[in-house]
């Protein structure tokens, strides 16, 4: 049997960012990467907006902030380098209600305490950049970019073969044993010897902590954020990237207009919880999963909290005429035959007991193994940063995995 120094649990963009960065920083070691999928970046990755973020939006200090602004910077350049399609193009926050200015001010000083470029501006500016909006003020945000994001996976995986990596698809880690050198990684095509394993499975990141015998400090609760796009004939509605001042009494951004790399518009997401942990579609169910949501006390407190946002959520999600109602927000024009709907995506939202909500990237260490518990966005954009972040705790808490 084979045996490796790491051996990384999920192909996902944080899992390939991870293996990419300890290849390069000891080229001598021997590297697995494991996906349970037929393909890289299957979930939450292959399904997110691609968007390239700023970190307007993130507590200074936090590692979202510090990861989304070293990510963008780093993200653009591997995609320069690579020749992978991407396009700065930035985008517009915007205020359509009076009330909303004050908010919209905190966004723009926290913009300027995150050290990012960014430009407070009148509504005569917005209607210069996006000529069909409705608001009162904005903000222009030029760093942020677009992407697909499944190229740049699909760029990983090329420079993690070219190290020496080793790459399995339809591979599912059913346990981890622990033994004297390592641990033996049990999965349904046969086992594997490793010094350590690092584990970015995203939905399924708790379980595998658990699988590491150890109790996770939060519960990974799946929303579903739904998008419709733009009819093509209707493109002409949206330049950049459009995003409303968020809620501050919410987790999520509320539905926005976001430019693809392809030249598509979507429109969206909501964000409705999802008894599936892998569900998509609407009439997704895994009775399973769903008693788990149920069961775990900090979906109630959430729940007391959010209950009414959760309700309207809901009703976008099953009335069209609603969901259109809140993009009229921003665009007055958009009708209901302007929409198709398109893809879902499926967050991974760390959630403690307690009720709250887990804002920032989560990593947790174990003996010979190390859990990234929680990487929402901008896990994406700061992907070759947590890649980096990763290598460097490798390296001073787990020498001895450097050796075979």
């Amino acid at each position: 049997m084979t045996q490796y120094n790491f051996t990384i649990i999920g192909g996902g963009i944080v899992g390939l960012s991870t293996a990419l960065a300890i290849g390069q920083r000891y080229p001598d070691c021997k590297i697995l990467v494991l996906e349970k999928e037929n393909s890289w970046a299957y979930h939450q990755t292959g399904n997110n907006s691609g968007v390239i973020h700023s970190g307007i939006y993130y507590k200074p200090g936090s590692f979202k902030a510090k990861f989304a602004r070293e990510g963008n910077l780093s993200m653009v350049r591997f995609c320069q380098e690579h020749g992978i399609p991407h396009d700065v193009c930035g985008k517009v926050i915007v205020a359509t209600e009076s009330e909303e200015l004050p908010l919209l001010d905190n966004l723009y000083q926290r913009g300027l305490e995150n050290g990012l470029t960014v430009k407070r501006i009148s509504l005569e500016e917005v209607a210069e950049i996006e000529p069909h909006i409705r608001s009162v003020g904005g903000i222009r945000v030029a760093a942020t970019g677009i992407v697909d994001y499944r190229q740049v996976c699909e760029k990983y995986v090329e420079l993690i073969s070219a190290q020496g990596g080793e790459l399995r698809l339809n591979t599912t880690v059913q346990n981890l044993r622990e033994t004297s050198d390592g641990l033996v990684v049990e999965t349904n095509q046969g086992e594997f010897e490793t010094r350590m394993a690092i584990n970015c499975a995203g939905l399924q990141s708790d379980r595998v902590v658990k699988l590491g015998q150890m109790q996770p400090p939060a519960k990974i609760i799946p929303f579903r954020g739904e998008y419709y796009e733009l009819k093509p004939e209707k493109r002409y509605l949206v330049n950049h990237l459009i995003y409303p001042v968020p809620n501050p009494n919410f987790p999520f951004l509320g539905v926005h207009f976001t430019r693809m790399i392809d030249g598509g518009i979507h429109a969206g997401p909501n964000a409705v919880l999802s008894f599936k942990r892998e569900g998509y579609k609407k009439t997704d169910f895994d009775w399973g999963d769903f008693v788990e949501i149920i069961t775990f006390p900090g979906c109630w407190k959430l729940a007391q909290s959010y209950w009414k946002i959760g309700v309207e959520e809901i009703i976008r999600s099953f009335s069209k005429a609603a969901f259109v109602r809140s993009l009229q927000r921003l665009i007055p024009e958009i009708q209901s035959d302007d929409l198709m709907p398109t893809h879902a995506g499926v967050r991974a939202q760390a959630l403690m007991e307690n009720g709250q909500l887990v804002d920032d990237f989560l990593i947790v260490e174990g003996h010979k193994t190390l859990h990234v518990c929680n990487a929402p966005s901008p896990a994406a954009t700061a992907s070759l940063e947590i890649g980096r972040a990763i290598a460097d705790r490798v390296e001073t808490l787990h020498a001895t995995s450097l050796q075979l």
